[in-house]
C-alpha cells in the first residue's frame, strides 16, 4: 500500500471494514476478531477517530511483538497481515485480517461481530448460530439424547410418507428406514427436526399461543397448540378462520363464492414461515393475536443480520432457513414452494385483494408480521410508531442511568453496553441535551457528563 492508497482509506472514514486507532491496545485485537467473524477488514494504527494522522513509533521488534500479542489472545489463532505505510514523516501500521473460515473467533473468551462502524458483542445464541453456519448445519439437524425413537409417532411418519407419495415422490421404505435415509435419525439418535415433526405427545417446545382480542387488553377467546409442527399449520389456521369475517357472494351458480377478511393462502404462508423459521431454542412462545381489523403473528427468532426489512420488501435477499431439515421436509410435502419466495407471495395475495401490504418488523428477540384489512388504516402505523417510541425512550433512560454511574464514560462505551451503534447513542445524547436532561462539561476528550434533574 502506498501513501495515496492510505489517504483514500482514511477519507472513507470508519465503516464495516475500516477502523482507526491512535495506538495498539486490546481494542485493536477486539476489532480484528470482529472483522474475522464478519467479512474481514483493516485497522489503521496511528490514525485518530476524527481521521487525524498521528503516527506511531515503530522499532525493530514492534511489529512482531504486536502480531504475537494478537496470536496469544485469540482463538482460533489470528495472524494479521501487517504493513507499515508512511504519510509524510509519520508511520501508520495497517493490520489486515480476512474473514475466518471457521467461526466464531474469540478474544479472551469473548466474541464480537462488526456492525456498521462498531463492534458488537455476540450473544450465546449468536455464537451457536455462527458456529453451526460455519459447518452448514442448523439446530434442527443435530441429534438430541434427551429424545428417543419412542417419543415420536411412526403413524405420523407413515402419514407423511403417504402425503409425499401423493406429490409424485415414490417412497417404498418403512417409516424407520425413511427417517434414517433422510437424516432424521442418525447413529440411532433422534434429530431435533424429527422430534418437532412427529412428536407423539404435546411439547412446550412448539407452544403457540392464540388469542382473539376485543382490545389490546381484553381477550374474548384463547387457545394453545403444543403438538407436532405439521399439525400446527391447520390448527393455527382454523383458529384464525374462526375469528375473522367471511362473506358469501351469491353468484347464481350451483356453488356460491366465499370471500374472507384476509386471503387465506397468504395467512397459511405466514403460519408456515413461523413454523419453519422459528428459533425453537428460545424460551419465548410464538403468539398469534387477532383483533377486529388486524392480526399480529409473532415468532421467536429475528431476521439474520445480513437481511434487512427493506430487502424482504424488495425481494433482494437470499433465504437461509433457520431450520434446514424442517424447511426441506415442508418443501418436499409441497407446503412451501422454494426458499425466499414466501414473502413475495404474501404481498401479492394482499395486493390482489386491494388490502394494505403486511408490516414486517424485528421486535425484541423475534420477528412479527402484522396484517390489516384497511378498515382502520392507522392501526399498523401506530403499532410500529408506539413500539419505536417505547424502545427509544427506554434506551434514553438507560443512557441517563449509565452516566449517573460513570460520568466519564464515552459514547463508544455506552454503545457497547447497550449493544447499539455509536451513531444511535450520539443521536440519543443530542436529544437528551436538547431536552435539557444532559449537559457536556469540557471537551470531548477530558470532559465529563452532567445529568440535569
Amino acid at each position: 500500500m502506498n501513501q495515496k492508497s492510505l489517504l483514500q482509506l482514511i477519507q472513507q472514514g470508519e465503516n464495516e471494514k475500516i477502523e482507526f486507532k491512535s495506538a495498539f491496545n486490546d481494542e485493536v485485537i477486539e476489532t480484528l476478531v470482529a472483522f474475522a467473524n464478519t467479512s474481514g477488514g483493516k485497522v489503521l494504527i496511528g490514525v485518530a477517530d476524527n481521521s487525524d494522522i498521528k503516527g506511531i513509533i515503530i522499532n525493530k521488534e514492534t511489529i512482531q511483538n504486536r502480531v504475537n500479542e494478537v496470536k496469544s489472545k485469540t482463538s482460533p489463532v489470528l495472524v494479521p497481515d501487517v504493513e507499515v505505510v508512511k504519510s509524510g514523516s509519520k508511520n501508520i501500521a495497517v493490520l489486515s485480517i480476512q474473514e475466518y473460515p471457521v467461526k466464531p473467533v474469540s478474544f479472551r473468551g469473548r466474541y464480537y461481530k462488526r456492525v456498521a462502524n462498531s463492534n458488537h458483542a455476540l450473544s450465546v445464541a449468536e455464537v451457536v448460530n455462527m458456529h453451526l453456519q460455519t459447518f452448514n448445519y442448523s439446530w434442527d439437524y443435530h441429534t438430541n439424547n434427551r429424545f428417543s425413537v419412542e417419543d415420536i409417532s411412526m403413524e405420523k411418519v407413515q402419514t407423511a410418507i403417504d402425503n409425499l407419495n401423493l406429490t409424485g415422490i415414490r417412497i417404498t421404505e418403512d417409516p424407520m428406514t425413511f427417517l434414517i435415509k433422510n437424516d432424521l435419525i442418525r447413529e440411532g439418535l433422534l434429530t431435533n427436526a424429527a422430534y418437532l415433526l412427529f412428536t407423539k405427545k404435546e411439547t412446550v417446545i412448539t407452544t403457540i399461543e392464540l388469542g382473539r382480542f376485543q382490545s389490546e387488553t381484553l381477550i374474548k377467546d384463547s387457545a394453545r397448540t403444543k403438538s407436532d409442527i405439521l399439525a400446527q399449520v391447520e390448527q393455527v389456521l382454523d383458529f384464525v378462520k374462526k375469528h375473522i369475517n367471511k362473506e358469501v357472494i351469491i353468484t347464481g351458480k350451483a356453488r356460491n363464492t366465499e370471500r374472507w377478511q384476509y386471503p387465506l393462502e397468504a395467512l397459511r404462508e405466514i403460519i408456515m414461515n413461523m413454523l419453519v423459521h422459528r428459533d425453537y431454542r428460545s424460551a419465548s412462545d410464538s403468539i398469534v393475536k387477532i383483533f377486529n381489523h388486524k392480526i399480529e403473528f409473532y415468532n421467536p427468532g429475528r431476521l439474520p443480520d445480513n437481511i434487512r426489512i427493506e430487502d424482504l420488501l424488495s425481494n433482494n435477499y437470499k433465504s437461509t432457513p433457520r431450520n434446514k431439515l424442517i424447511a426441506d421436509f415442508f418443501k418436499a410435502l409441497g407446503l412451501i414452494e422454494k426458499y425466499g419466495s414466501g414473502i413475495r407471495r404474501i404481498m401479492e395475495e394482499f395486493s390482489k385483494e386491494n388490502l394494505p401490504v403486511p408490516v414486517f418488523q424485528n421486535i425484541s428477540d423475534g420477528f412479527m408480521v402484522t396484517v390489516s384489512d384497511g378498515e382502520n388504516e392507522n392501526v399498523v402505523e401506530n403499532v410500529v410508531e408506539n413500539v419505536t417510541e417505547n424502545v427509544t425512550e427506554k434506551r434514553r433512560h438507560s443512557i441517563i442511568r449509565i452516566i449517573n454511574d460513570n460520568n466519564l464514560i464515552t459514547t463508544d462505551e455506552i454503545a457497547k453496553i447497550l449493544d447499539v451503534t455509536r451513531r444511535t447513542v450520539a443521536r440519543d445524547v443530542e436529544a437528551l441535551k436538547a431536552a435539557g436532561k444532559l449537559k457536556r462539561i469540557g471537551p470531548d476528550k477530558g470532559g465529563y457528563w452532567k445529568v440535569i434533574a
